[in-house]
């Protein structure tokens, strides 16, 4: 079914010159002389890029379907990385070049979403909020929550992050994926 370029709303996907993309703003421009358009800014899926370009409200593009299925990270074996349909128990390995720089936080048996278009997986999204163990950190000290310096901590899976000067080793805390900031003490 194609997409109408005036029917354009944040997240539709469609494809374009043989590129996947994803409408992440868009706006119907009707000036006071001339034809309408609509202004819209574009990230590509597969490779991130945001470009932006002005459409006639009735251009028609095909429409791409972005599969986004759950699967369980079972393990890592050199540079790749398998994960399990958690309905059919197939295993899917997929490269370390696909994975982002915030699949360093998650861990085995996690359940993250894969991305695939027409089959050919193009990223791995771990969940927004993780509860990981600090493994390794400068022990704290009593009376340092007043200020807002933060330490360099270990986290189970590997990854390093900056927590407040409180935190200690053993402690499970709650990270945000997205901008890999510490958000506060597990519960």
């Amino acid at each position: 079914m194609p997409v109408i370029a005036g029917d354009f709303r944040n997240g539709v996907t469609f494809e374009l010159d043989g590129q996947v993309l994803q409408v992440i703003e868009f706006q119907h421009v009707k000036p006071g002389k001339g034809a309408a358009f609509v202004r819209t800014k574009m990230k590509n899926v597969i490779t991130g890029a945001v470009t932006e370009r002005s459409f006639n409200p009735t251009d028609k593009f095909e429409d791409a379907f972005v599969e986004r299925k759950d699967m369980q990270y079972l393990y890592a074996d050199g540079d790749l990385y398998y994960f399990m349909d958690t309905e059919t128990y197939d295993q899917l390995p997929i490269s370390k070049d696909t994975l982002s720089d915030n699949f360093r936080f998650v861990k085995e048996n996690d359940v993250v979403k894969v991305c695939s278009y027409k089959g050919n997986v193009f990223a791995v999204e771990p969940p927004f909020f993780v509860e990981l163990e600090v493994t390794e950190t400068d022990p704290g000290f009593k009376g340092n929550t007043a200020t807002n310096t933060l330490k360099p901590a270990t986290l189970e899976t590997g990854a390093e992050i900056r927590v407040p000067l409180f935190i200690e080793p053993g402690e499970r805390i709650q990270i945000d994926t997205r901008t890999g900031e510490y958000l506060g003490r597990a519960k």
